[in-house]
């Protein structure tokens, strides 16, 4: 197998167009790595590679950067074997091998584990990610891994953002960095200013021998699938409106929203230090009372007791600035 990285374009127009999205991967990536502090001096830094092409173009440019980057870190690559029947175990370890990447695969029977537990019809992704998450911090933490490198992109970051909107309520998405619940391990997304069209241009250029995933591949039922046609559905009809919302997740305006937990909206304009009352006082004298009807605010629901204003103090005085602004 050639070398990914020697591998010549066809003609001199596809040479010429080739480059400009290589030189476009890097210095997205570049931007990230940069903008998130994501890797520093010594790093020792788990590339994890499904077979994808995600995985594959992260791990790519990575390799790329690595040689002139101004420090000096190491990547592994690392592949979890699933057991999953009638997997091509041999292609990764080929194509690593020839290009002289170090890596390590890790055998785990997970594909197992989700297809009994998991009734027929049913989501499996949930399960499967916990799982593979498990075995690769397991083998994280037993190696000496600084940071964990994943391929999610832009694109992936934009349909995570949507999921907590429309289903969970939440305005959440996929950090490009993050630390893990337990404080183990630290999570990067070199990936993320990167969008999915160009990482599949990228891939079919390079010619990676890319490993379908066909344990949930065709579940098209998934929540996260019906959202990716939507945004595909929009960035047809308005060409340019995903660059948009990617830049907005970096531009968060806490003021402009409702969280009273990032922004202190009672402090907002008040005049005095008087207490502040709270809904029972505000309600007193509301049909509740009169008339004897009991059950008004059962009805409407509880809401939300306000914060304690001590405990918004520190806010008071800080600066949100933007946390992502490519």
């Amino acid at each position: 197998m050639a070398s990914a990285e020697t591998r010549p374009a066809p003609n001199a127009a596809d040479a010429h167009e080739f480059n400009k999205l290589r030189k476009r991967l890097r210095r997205q990536v570049g931007q990230a790595i940069a903008d998130f502090g994501m890797i520093e001096d010594g790093d020792r830094i788990m590339v994890c590679l499904s077979g994808g092409k995600d995985s594959y173009t992260l791990l790519d440019i990575l390799r790329q950067l690595q040689q002139k980057a101004p420090v000096r870190f190491e990547l592994i690559a690392v592949n979890l074997d699933q057991k999953q029947p009638g997997f091509p175990e041999h292609v990764l370890p080929d194509y690593l091998r020839s290009i002289g990447q170090p890596f390590h695969i890790i055998e785990q029977d997970t594909y197992s584990v989700v297809k009994r537990v998991v009734p027929e019809g049913k989501t499996m992704c949930s399960l499967c990610s916990r799982l593979r998450r498990g075995a690769l911090y397991t083998w994280a933490a037993e190696n000496g891994i600084t940071k964990i490198a994943l391929g999610h992109h832009r694109d992936d970051l934009l349909a995570t953002f949507f999921l907590n909107l429309f289903f969970h309520a939440k305005l959440s998405g996929m950090p490009p960095k993050l630390q893990s619940d337990d404080g183990r391990h630290v999570v990067i997304r070199p990936l993320a200013y990167v969008k999915e069209a160009d990482i599949a241009a990228y891939a079919e250029a390079m010619a990676f021998p890319i490993i379908p995933c066909t344990l949930c591949g065709s579940q098209e039922n998934l929540q996260r699938k019906v959202v990716r046609r939507m945004l595909e559905a929009w960035e047809k009809e308005s060409p340019g409106r995903l660059e948009t919302i990617s830049r907005a997740l970096g531009d968060v305006r806490p003021s402009q929203l409702s969280d009273r937990r990032l922004f202190d909206f009672l402090a907002l304009g008040r005049r005095g230090e008087g207490p502040l009352p709270d809904l029972q006082a505000w309600m007193a004298g509301s049909s509740a009372t009169i008339a004897g009807d009991a059950t008004d605010e059962a009805d409407d629901g509880a809401a939300p007791s306000p914060p304690n204003p001590d405990a918004l103090a520190p806010l008071r005085a800080r600066t949100f600035d933007p946390i992502w602004n490519p």
